[in-house]
């Protein structure tokens, strides 16, 4: 999984780093508790500078994948889609979110859901770094979109 989030999620700099220590391929129906300053953050070689993740949970029968990410202000996400539909719950920062039509802005608290197959291109464009909670709700894949 390490090599294919950090593959699939890469176009000129990696989105997301792979699964850490022992919230992978949590059996479903087991109950997972976890704290952020509890755990590891990890940042692995091909990530953006100043990102990490941490890895709640990995569904090993629906291959959904369940992060704490953050990101260094100012970082740009590359224009992509996902065969699975996203889910995005800022904590902290300012995200934009475009589609083909139209950008949005996420505050701390904010929530969006990005429909399997549809575009979209976000940044981080607070002062602070972005820190978010992201789930996708089946196998993780990455679509470069042209142009």
């Amino acid at each position: 999984m390490k090599i294919l989030i950090a593959g699939i999620l890469s176009v000129g700099a990696t989105f997301f780093c792979g699964p850490t220590d022992m919230m992978q391929n949590v059996p479903p129906g087991k109950m997972v508790i976890m704290n952020a300053a509890e755990s590891k953050w990890q940042h692995d070689a091909g990530d953006p500078a100043g990102s990490q993740t941490i890895v709640l949970r990995e569904d090993p029968t629906t291959q959904s994948v369940e992060l704490l990410a953050r990101y260094p202000a100012g970082h740009v996400f590359p224009p992509h889609w996902h065969s699975a539909n996203e889910r995005i719950l800022l904590i902290e920062g300012r995200l934009s979110i475009q589609n083909e039509k139209a950008v949005e802005y996420l505050e701390p608290g904010g929530f969006a859901y990005l429909p399997a197959t549809q575009p979209q291109k976000m940044a981080c464009v607070s002062h602070t770094r972005c820190s978010f909670y992201v789930y996708w709700d089946g196998k993780l894949d990455f679509h470069k979109v042209e142009g």
